[in-house]
């Protein structure tokens, strides 16, 4: 069993920040990818930031606001986000590609999300 678990969701003013974690446990062999996605009311759910092999990559959107880390060590990945606008307003769920003991290759989990919502 695999478990994805996010925490750092909150309320923010605009100009804000906020970092968000999300630590994956249970019988895990080896991480390949790790990120972050959001979904806003009434719209699709879209890649903010991706982490692979140390290379990263950012939504146009978030380029020059947010920074995603990893602590591999911990099985867990951060988004830093600041300068927040209203528009960054969502549900934000981590994801990772995860090989599991006594699994074959490298499967997609999704955590449950945290809600960022920012006030203008």
């Amino acid at each position: 069993q695999v478990q994805l678990v996010e925490s750092g969701g909150d309320l923010v003013q605009a100009g804000g920040s906020l970092r968000l974690s999300c630590a994956a446990s249970g019988s895990i062999v080896s991480i390949n990818v790790m990120g972050w996605y959001r979904q806003a009311p009434g719209k699709q759910r879209e890649l903010v930031a991706i982490i692979i092999g140390g290379s990263t990559n950012y939504a146009d959107s978030v380029k020059g606001r947010f920074t995603i880390s990893t602590d591999n060590a911990n099985n867990t990945v951060y988004l830093q986000m600041s300068s927040l606008k209203p528009e960054d307003t969502a549900v934000y769920y981590c994801n990772a590609g995860i090989m599991r003991v006594g699994g074959r290759g490298f499967n997609a989990y999704w955590g449950q999300g945290t809600q960022v919502t920012v006030s203008s």
